[in-house]
């Protein structure tokens, strides 16, 4: 794993773990990679904390939490939790198949191996969601939040 300290277009700074330099390129070219804060895209390296004397220097804010007092927990921002949020709905966007209001039908027969594993995402009722959780089939529920609706 490498971590690399990163920073966005509005000087936030943030960190990100990758397989390698070749999975973190990959991810910046697709857009993948995105900052906590503000959600932008446009993400640089910036040059990662220093060791001076044998002590690092935390040059990140990841960093700086990390020495804190035991205990302590940093909570995101109303705004940061919302760009976090925006990241994780249009990546299941980008990487699952929309299977529309079939979702249950289609989740039921790739559970059941009759249809090829892969992500999916789609529409389901709380009935069918529940029925597909009793059969032992797990399905997660994410409202996609519209812009305007967030203020």
């Amino acid at each position: 794993m490498i971590i690399y300290d990163l920073c966005c277009e509005n000087a936030h700074r943030f960190e990100g773990w990758f397989r390698s330099a070749d999975d973190f390129d990959g991810q910046l070219a697709r857009h993948f990679i995105g900052c906590p804060q503000c959600d932008s895209h446009r993400v640089r390296r910036v040059p990662s904390a220093v060791a001076i004397g044998g002590a690092a220097v935390p040059v990140t804010e990841s960093a700086a939490l990390a020495t804190a007092s035991p205990g302590a927990t940093m909570m995101p921002t109303e705004q940061q939790a919302l760009a976090l949020y925006r990241q994780l709905i249009r990546t299941v966007v980008e990487n699952c198949e929309d299977v529309g209001s079939g979702f249950a039908g289609e989740a039921r027969r790739i559970y059941y191996n009759e249809a090829p594993a892969r992500p999916i995402r789609g529409q389901a009722t709380e009935e069918e969601r529940e029925t597909l959780r009793d059969e032992g089939i797990e399905v997660i529920c994410l409202p996609v939040i519209e812009d305007e609706k967030l203020n």
